[in-house]
């Protein structure tokens, strides 16, 4: 049939209709990178560990687009085995899953779900207080020493 053969004219040209309305916004570098993890449905990004670690600490689903061999590809495997994403280096696979997300609302609250269980959004000030704990415990240890010594003959 005419749409059909249509189709077939526009695949072998490079024309690609993605299921559903998908608005995408390529941004480029930002510096508050946060408040747009916060109002996004899904996180398309190459497999850096910080951007995954944010991604899940707010409970946003992951698409992996790439990642730098040796120093990040072991970042693929958080985001798989946390269930909250999956890699693909296809644009047009990448276009395909990530449309199926978006129309499965179930499915992008269990992927929200496990990014959460993943995610540690304190993470940061958990390890600066744990430090200071450290450099803490330390101090006074150090203070005990030299008092003990300084009292022997």
């Amino acid at each position: 049939d005419r749409v059909h053969h249509q189709e077939e004219l526009e695949v072998e040209a490079g024309i690609y209709h993605a299921p559903g309305k998908v608005d995408v916004v390529g941004l480029g570098f930002i510096t508050n990178m946060a408040e747009y993890m916060v109002a996004a449905d899904v996180l398309v990004t190459k497999a850096g560990p910080g951007t995954i670690a944010e991604a899940a600490a707010v409970g946003l689903p992951v698409m992996l687009t790439s990642f730098l061999p040796g120093q990040e590809a072991g970042n693929i495997n958080v985001v798989l085995d946390g269930g909250f994403g999956d890699h693909c280096e296809d644009p047009d696979c990448i276009a395909d899953e990530v449309s199926c997300w978006l129309q499965d609302e179930q499915l992008m609250r269990v992927m929200s779900q496990q990014a959460r269980e993943v995610g540690h959004p304190h993470a940061a000030s958990d390890i600066v207080l744990e430090i200071g704990q450290a450099t803490h415990d330390a101090l006074k240890k150090n203070a005990m020493q030299e008092q003990i010594q300084s009292q022997q003959p």
